[in-house]
């Protein structure tokens, strides 16, 4: 039983202290403060996921050039005058924006009786240049004794 190299105690303490030596190699292994490897995770995002939702401001023309595309993309002014419409290719569209204000039936009926008074003032401009030409040619008229008509004079006898 004690020949058996099971029990050997020498074996036994080497095989003790070959543990002890690798659990001192992970002890002092798990003390020095690791580098642990980042993650770097790149998205790029190159068409919104709602285009509807994208409105993008611009200060100039140049930098509208510069921005990358990839469908039709509206860029408006900061003051929103002028819109610029940038397609694919990269050829861009300007465009002048007028703020359009509703007008309720008081302001159309205005606008409307304003365009009538309009008309009719350039209606009596036209029409005062020709009555005074007509007045004029009245009045000379009016001086001289029509060629046609025959004069009658008074004759001095009374007839009885």
């Amino acid at each position: 039983m004690y020949n058996n190299s099971y029990f050997n105690p020498q074996l036994s303490i080497d095989r003790i202290n070959n543990q002890i030596a690798e659990l001192e190699k992970i002890r002092s292994q798990l003390q020095q403060p690791q580098p642990q490897p980042t993650n770097l995770t790149q998205n790029f995002q190159i068409t919104p996921t709602n285009s509807h939702e994208v409105m993008r401001y611009a200060n100039s023309l140049d930098e509208v050039k510069k921005y990358m595309i990839i469908t039709d993309t509206p860029f408006f002014s900061r003051d929103m005058s002028i819109l610029w419409l940038k397609n694919a290719k990269g050829d861009v569209k300007t465009y002048e924006l007028k703020e359009i204000i509703e007008k309720d039936e008081k302001d159309v009926k205005i606008e409307f009786l304003m365009a009538q008074v309009e008309e009719l003032k350039k209606g009596l401009k036209e029409y005062e240049p020709k009555t005074n030409t007509n007045e004029s040619v009245r009045e000379s008229n009016e001086n001289e004794e029509p060629s046609n008509v025959s004069t009658i004079s008074k004759s001095s006898k009374k007839s009885k």
